[in-house]
């Protein structure tokens, strides 16, 4: 029988999944309000317009608290993962470390530049919150899966439609678990600011935050397609100069 206050192999644990984030949710985002986790999302999309396949992004803040990131990349894999033989999508929303932006050096891989590199990225909202969609369109076909309570399959992979051959992309929608904010709030100046940002570093592709009051949905657009100077252009426009 062990001692009282003993320390052997049974002390140890190994938390595994979506469980670390669970636990230590301050390690892995912003506690305050659920901005960060949105932009774990907004990312993925923004890195797709960084490797040329995404022309649009569109965040959308509903009335019930959720949000939405669409955009018009190649959709996120949907065959099943050799390794774990569960689809790709559900892997990269409930396994920590996965992804397709690890092997950067590698001529054929899926990003050659990327923002997010660490491989937890979409995993937070998901665990973080009481329901996440995701809808993908590719290889001609629409697809859905639905995760419940803190990131657990709800209603695993399955086809919804068709798609024509060009109309491919991802669609991200989540309602944070106020258990784990101390405010479930998204601010909506936070992202404002960060979709105008990623416009001005991303010429090519065009940012659009969707704010919903009442039963319409407002939107403001940021494009820039001289990059940083028209960003700047547009940010100096009408003020007065202090020497000419």
């Amino acid at each position: 029988m062990a001692k009282k206050g003993g320390y052997t192999a049974e002390d140890i644990e190994i938390l595994e999944d979506l469980s670390p984030i669970l636990h230590r949710p301050g390690m892995y985002t912003d506690p305050v309000n659920p901005n960060h986790a949105l932009v774990e999302i907004i990312d993925n999309a923004a890195d797709e317009g960084l490797a040329g396949f995404a022309k649009n992004v569109t965040v959308t803040l509903f009335d019930d608290g959720s949000a939405a990131v669409d955009d018009d990349g190649r959709g996120i894999p949907v065959d099943i993962h050799p390794k774990k033989k569960v689809p790709a999508v559900q892997v990269i929303f409930t396994t920590l470390h996965s992804g397709g932006k690890f092997r950067k050096t590698d001529k054929d891989a899926a990003y050659r530049i990327a923002g997010g590199l660490h491989g937890v990225g979409v995993c937070v909202p998901n665990a973080l919150s009481k329901r996440l969609e995701v809808h993908v369109k590719r290889d001609g076909a629409a697809w859905r899966i639905i995760f419940a309570d803190n990131g657990k399959v709800k209603e695993p992979l399955k086809k919804t439609g068709a798609a024509g051959p060009r109309d491919t992309g991802t669609v991200v929608r989540f309602w944070p678990d106020p258990q784990y904010f101390d405010s479930a709030k998204i601010v909506p100046a936070d992202i404002a600011a960060l979709l105008r940002a990623k416009a001005m570093l991303l010429p090519g592709v065009r940012f659009r935050l969707g704010i919903e009051k009442g039963k319409k949905i407002e939107y403001t657009e940021w494009h820039f397609p001289e990059g940083i100077e028209g960003y700047f252009r547009e940010a100096i426009n009408g003020l007065e100069p202090v020497a000419s």
